[in-house]
């Protein structure tokens, strides 16, 4: 009896462990579909991977909402052209996940080029079987 409680707990335990690595590859696709609309400045790709509430916080202190974050690049305001993500952490809370990475990124906002590296929050959100992203924090690496 004890080896076949032992068999169901193992399976149970790789059951989870499964399920959590898939939620993790998820985010990570959430992550780099946001990295390629950043650079795309793609109006659909941006509305689709981003809650209507977003709360999009710039290093500036400038915080915009959706329409105003999508707008901003999808108008040409914001450029990247390119953006490299190192360091990335996640940490999976149900329906929620919590991402950190280190951004570096080559940009062109207003014919004005620049380079950019910036420490970054993300909070993203499992909505009927998408994760979006629900906040952005960042702040400035010295």
């Amino acid at each position: 009896m004890k080896k076949g409680l032992t068999v169901v707990f193992f399976l149970l335990v790789n059951i989870v462990a499964f399920a959590q690595q898939k939620q993790m590859d998820e985010v990570k696709s959430a992550n780099e579909y946001l990295r390629q609309a950043l650079m795309s400045g793609n109006r659909e790709q941006l509305m689709h991977i981003t809650a209507a509430g977003l709360s999009y916080g710039h290093s500036s202190g400038k915080i915009q909402n959706q329409k105003e974050f999508v707008e901003q690049l999808a108008g040409g305001l914001s450029d990247f052209i390119s953006i490299d993500i190192t360091e990335e952490q996640i940490t999976l809370y149900k329906n929620t996940a919590i991402v950190r990475h280190i951004l570096s990124a080559e940009t062109n906002d207003n014919g004005i080029s620049g380079k950019v590296k910036l420490s970054i929050l993300l909070a993203w959100v499992k909505q009927n079987g998408n994760w979006q992203l629900a906040a952005r924090q960042a702040v400035k690496v010295n």
